[in-house]
């Protein structure tokens, strides 16, 4: 089905340019790492409990240029953000999970948090596995606009084009899995985010036109195919906005919900008898889960049954994509969308009806959020034959139950239309 239609060279070029006068070589040798926004269909806020998850890239996400810096010097200039980040790589860098932890288990963070902390936390990671770093680098970053707080992983986009830009300026090879495990510490323990390995995983292993299978506890992973269409694939992915915009650190819905996950799991255990695991659901019988899950108190239970349902709908969404059944497979996302807001209990009021205008609207296969349900997307797969009519029919219907948020929206990004993307890779 060919390879991703992004970037565009004219992008490409762009962000060339920005580099070459910021470090005065030629436009041609700067190296530009291109690192998709990726999308969950199914396996929605279970990669953190080692559930399986089904993941996809799409045509849109960070490009950052590069060229190796002639000493240890890290000089970064962003397409989003003002000023410049400066810092060694013989720095030790102190992680922010080291700072307050407030009530809730979230990190507090001051607004207008430097926008160069992902380019710290890369640095962070690869001196915590004991990677030698003795060269920076000159860097322009940029995001596909107004997507880096739209739920759909710009955070893991970012934190892997850094990890990609060091380790090639040092001359470092490192597997997919390698920079997976990379990102997570980035995530985990430099910013103190408690997820799981879904984001880094979509974006380093998917293939254009594929899902990606990702066993987030075994970390085993496979491409799934669908059947080759004979013309235009006849879906697309629309991402359509709220307006909502939210730093997930600030967010202590997000790690909140990790821990009743996990609460949930230990009880489970211990009814069964193996409190000696690790307290995660994935370790919890799918039959114990059945026997024993009486036990468990309101919020454990309704995290419990997110998690094992959603494990189902995955396997069952992945046989529906191999065998080329849109249909089923977009079901089983809404029947996901649907389980996140009443189980998990995660989304807002304009979230939840952006979904539901979402599941009205003509073409749509199905629908749910984007990344935790804590920000301003949702997602759908919709025929390509009513893009159209999909389109018109969201716009109109969500402005009218919030014209606020709506007018908040740069004109033609109330909804976009995507396709399927590649793996991050370096131009």
């Amino acid at each position: 089905m060919g390879r991703s239609s992004w970037p565009s060279q004219d992008e490409i070029h762009r962000v060339r340019k920005v580099v070459a006068e910021m470090s005065g070589v030629d436009a041609g040798e700067v190296r530009v790492v291109v690192s998709p926004y990726r999308i969950c269909p199914l396996g929605a806020h279970i990669d953190h409990q080692g559930g399986t998850v089904a993941a996809m890239t799409i045509n849109k996400g960070i490009l950052l240029g590069f060229v190796p810096s002639g000493d240890g010097q890290v000089l970064l200039r962003s397409g989003q953000f003002r000023g410049e980040v400066k810092f060694r790589v013989e720095e030790m860098q102190p992680p922010r999970s080291s700072k307050p932890v407030n009530e809730n288990g979230s990190v507090e963070v001051k607004e207008g948090c430097c926008w160069g902390n992902y380019a710290r936390g890369a640095l962070y990671a690869l001196q915590k596995k004991g990677f030698h770093i003795s060269r920076g680098i000159i860097g322009f970053i940029c995001g596909s606009d107004d997507l880096d707080s739209s739920g759909l992983s710009s955070s893991a986009a970012v934190g892997i084009s850094y990890l990609l830009a060091l380790e090639s300026a040092n001359k470092l090879t490192m597997t997919p899995t390698e920079n997976i495990e990379l990102d997570r510490v980035i995530e985990n323990e430099y910013l103190g985010v408690r997820n799981g390995i879904l984001d880094q995983s979509a974006i380093l292993l998917s293939s254009h036109g594929c899902l990606t299978r990702m066993n987030c506890k075994t970390k085993e992973h496979l491409l799934i195919s669908s059947p080759k269409y004979e013309g235009q694939v006849p879906y697309k992915i629309l991402l359509a906005f709220s307006g909502l915009k939210h730093c997930l650190t600030t967010n202590p819905g997000y790690n909140c919900r990790v821990a009743e996950c996990r609460e949930a799991a230990r009880a489970l255990l211990d009814a069964s008898g193996n409190g000696n695991l690790e307290p995660l659901l994935c370790n919890v019988d799918p039959l114990s889960y059945e026997v024993h899950k009486g036990i468990l108190q309101p919020d454990q239970a309704r995290r419990a049954e997110h998690y094992f349902s959603e494990n189902r709908r995955v396997i069952e969404g992945l046989n529906a994509w191999a065998s080329g059944d849109l249909r089923e497979f977009g079901r089983l996302i809404s029947a996901s969308g649907l389980s996140s807001i009443q189980n998990y209990e995660c989304g807002c009021e304009p979230l939840i009806q952006l979904y539901e205008v979402l599941l009205k609207a003509p073409g749509v296969l199905g629908a749910r959020f984007s990344g935790a349900g804590f920000r301003g997307c949702c997602i759908a797969f919709v025929d390509a034959d009513l893009v159209t009519d999909t389109t018109t029919f969201v716009k109109h219907e969500y402005q009218k139950l919030q014209p606020k948020l709506s007018s908040q929206l740069k004109s033609g990004m109330a909804v976009l239309i995507c396709e399927a993307g590649d793996s991050a890779h370096i131009i």
